[in-house]
């Protein structure tokens, strides 16, 4: 075998098929892939330290969303919107579906920023396939399981396509989400920056519930108001307010 398909099997073993993670949300067991597991880096504090005093925060914000859960039998399901960039609402994401994971529940990770995606660095993965190509292909989404964290699945972006918005408005898109619902636990979505794209509007009409976020002394208090405005349109329900103060 030459090095360069050595490479390429190397690359497809780190993906886990849709019907094993499937399989493992519906059993509560874990999710696993032939090659080890993609690392949490060490900037999710949630997955190496969980004394630190951050960690209790995010679990806390757990809490809350496990309260506010709308039953049992289907996943509930919360995008993360903010307005601008550097709120920190990526590392959030990941570190509430750790939170969420560490309850031994089946969780997806799921990276919906089409615009400049990160999840991918913090889990240290390529991010060639992802959300993207499933939705343009419409082929199951490759899942990667995550090292330490039994029954938590990653979904990166994938490469940045040229008609974002249009993909996450797609009846495909949507019938994904019901696929999510009826499979997992809790599922996290990341989002692009709300004040610089429409794409987290989207998604909130098709979840219903989101986590709203703003960083301390960073984020304009007019676009946050106006974050909050465009979402009364949506009809979803804000299931909570975080500030950042890094």
């Amino acid at each position: 075998m030459n090095a360069r398909a050595s490479s390429v099997q190397a690359d497809e073993a780190m993906f886990v098929s849709h019907e094993a993670a499937i399989a493992a949300a519906r059993t509560g067991g874990e999710v696993t892939s032939i090659e080890p597991a993609v690392k949490p880096s060490d900037r999710l504090v949630m997955a190496h330290d969980p004394c630190d005093p951050r960690c209790e925060k995010i679990r806390a914000l757990r809490t809350e969303l496990l309260l506010r859960r709308d039953g049992m039998d289907r996943a509930d399901i919360v995008a993360l919107l903010s307005p601008c960039a550097g709120e920190g609402r990526t590392l959030l994401a990941a570190e509430l579906a750790i939170a969420f994971a560490q309850t031994g529940r089946p969780t997806l990770l799921v990276d919906a920023d089409l615009r400049r995606p990160q999840q991918h660095l913090l889990f240290g993965t390529d991010n060639r396939r992802g959300l993207t190509q499933a939705i343009e292909s419409g082929e199951r989404p490759p899942l990667r399981s995550v090292q330490g964290l039994p029954g938590m699945a990653l979904l990166t972006a994938g490469a940045v396509p040229n008609d974002p918005l249009e993909l996450l408005s797609s009846r495909a898109f949507a019938s994904m989400i019901e696929d999510w619902r009826e499979n997992f636990r809790f599922v996290v979505i990341d989002t692009a920056p709300i004040a610089e794209f429409a794409d987290g509007l989207a998604i909130a009409s098709l979840v219903g519930r989101v986590v709203v976020m703003s960083r301390a002394q960073h984020t304009p208090y007019r676009q946050m108001q106006d974050m909050l405005q465009r979402l009364s349109a949506t009809r979803s329900q804000v299931m909570g307010a975080v500030i950042s103060h890094f």
